[in-house]
């Protein structure tokens, strides 16, 4: 991303939008944006994940699990590659070990 902006998107988040040879699969202004909203989801998550803690659930890891299970859904507004980044970054916010992320099997849709 060589353009005049003055965001930096880190690597990590590049590999969300990369192919297997590093080229980006979206245009540098869409990976841009997508960093921003991916970041800031990951810091306003830093106290809900806390109370969590604090409150009802048994261990960093069921937090972090639960909140990417909810981030992997269609609802959420995110890819399951950018719940698993914005998820692995909030363990970093935290200063938790992250756990394994698997993103749920898909549900199947009911006919009529």
């Amino acid at each position: 991303m060589d353009d005049d902006n003055q965001i930096h998107v880190p690597p990590s988040f590049m590999a969300v939008y990369s192919d297997t040879r590093q080229r980006l699969t979206e245009k540098p202004a869409v990976v841009r944006a997508r960093y921003e909203l991916c970041e800031d989801l990951a810091g306003h998550l830093v106290e809900h994940a806390q109370t969590l803690y604090h409150v009802q659930a048994p261990s960093e890891a069921e937090i972090l699990r639960r909140i990417h299970a909810g981030l992997c859904t269609a609802e959420s507004g995110v890819s399951v590659a950018e719940a698993t980044w914005i998820t692995t970054r909030l363990a970093e916010l935290l200063n938790w070990p992250c756990p394994e992320l698997v993103a749920p099997a898909p549900q199947p849709v009911a006919g009529p």
